[in-house]
């Protein structure tokens, strides 16, 4: 079976799985993107899923509730193998989409992989996602692709006029939540009272449910060492190590002055 047929049966699946058909920009998207330069050296859990990247149904509850257009600026946070990346660089093109990791081995491999699969224009940096990408803001579209219970002040900031923040609210099973600022959003969607949207924000979509990882903080990423106190020690005795010293930094001396 060809790649397209294979794709077909992917998407037939999971507008099974989902209980609705999949809107035209992320449809199309869905069709255009390879998947085989994202997962196919990735290992697998014993039940034959990925644990490096979002489950298909959860992405599509994420662009949908997202609703980019193209052109749209987009920031994501939580780059994972790049697969969703370059879904949305379909959608807004490649060089509004900026996005970030706090696994810096994450960031390489999404590089890699968007480069294979021909979204070279993409920016995948490393960052912290709590602090965001400041350098480039403000974005149309912020998506996270790890769970809050909600988005952090410098997200926020980070947001343009008229924007929308889309990520996974709350902890455990977790709800597909779409904000945008109050004075932007049709506060008819969700009533006041009962809605967990940070101050300033309107609860505008909702869709679920999503099983998403907690956002890390910096260290937390895997392979760091958790304990920042052993962390700061192992760092500066790795700085010390690399260091020259004695003898060799006395030739290094007497040959600057020859």
């Amino acid at each position: 079976m060809d790649d397209a047929s294979l794709r077909a049966d992917m998407i037939e699946g999971l507008e099974h799985q989902i209980g609705e058909p999949i809107e035209p920009p992320v449809l199309t998207a869905l069709q255009r993107v390879p998947r085989d330069p994202f997962v196919d050296d990735l290992p697998r859990t014993a039940d034959g899923d990925d644990p490096h990247s979002l489950a298909l149904p959860t992405l599509v509850r994420l662009l949908t509730a997202l609703d980019a257009e193209e052109g749209d600026s987009v920031l994501i946070v939580g780059a994972g193998v790049g697969y969703s990346v370059a879904t949305l660089a379909e959608i807004t093109g490649a060089r509004h989409v900026h996005a970030i990791d706090i696994d810096r081995s994450a960031v390489v491999a999404a590089r890699s992989n968007l480069d294979a699969a021909g979204y070279g224009a993409v920016l995948v940096d490393r960052a912290d996602g709590a602090d965001g990408l400041p350098a480039y803001a403000p974005y149309d579209r912020i998506l996270l692709e790890t769970a809050v219970v909600e988005p952090p002040r410098p997200l926020r900031e980070q947001l343009a006029s008229g924007g929308r923040i889309v990520y996974p609210r709350g902890a455990g099973v977790q709800t597909v939540a779409a904000i945008e600022p109050t004075a932007e959003a049709n506060t008819d969607a969700v009533d006041a009272d009962d809605d967990p949207a940070p101050e300033g924000f309107a609860t505008v979509e909702t869709h679920g449910p999503a099983r998403l990882q907690p956002m890390l903080v910096d260290g937390e990423q895997p392979g760091a060492e958790r304990n920042r106190t052993r962390r700061e020690e192992a760092e500066r005795a790795e700085r010390g190590r690399q260091r020259r010293h004695g003898w060799e930094q006395d030739w290094i001396d007497w040959d600057d002055r020859l």
